[in-house]
């Protein structure tokens, strides 16, 4: 009997593992591209990130070489970790509802948490729009 038991409970949760792999697999075809970007408020510097922080692209314009290589340096920093927070709510936006209330501490664990509702999030563009620093 406990066999069984123990068949019939590794068949639920492995139906359970594929109908939230599903959900998660629409969720991500419905959003497009999960990533967090971020611009300075002149529009010289811009970035994007991976969720985890990768950084895809960097997009500079000739204004943006002005303050100096350091100065540079920080503000792409300062907005790669500002598009990394935007990139963590994207996939926390999308993996909440699909893991439910106990998948929140482990999408904490990964970085993946929502952005408080005060925090600029750059509107609808997909994450733009940040002030950097001078």
């Amino acid at each position: 009997m406990r066999e069984l038991d123990a068949q019939h409970e590794a068949q639920r949760i492995e139906d359970q593992v594929r109908r939230t792999s599903q959900q998660a697999a629409d969720r991500f075809a419905r959003m497009g591209t999960v990533a967090g970007k971020a611009k300075s408020g002149d529009g010289a510097i811009e970035v994007e990130v991976a969720p985890g922080g990768l950084l895809t692209g960097v997009r500079l314009t000739p204004a943006a070489f002005r303050s100096g290589t350091d100065a540079l340096a920080e503000q792409i920093v300062a907005l790669a970790h500002t598009a990394t927070r935007r990139a963590g709510d994207r996939m926390y936006r999308a993996l909440a509802p699909v893991l439910g209330p106990d998948g929140d501490a482990a999408l904490a664990s990964l970085g993946y948490e929502p952005l408080p509702e005060d925090e600029d999030d750059g509107g609808d563009d997909g994450g733009y729009s940040v002030r950097g620093r001078r």
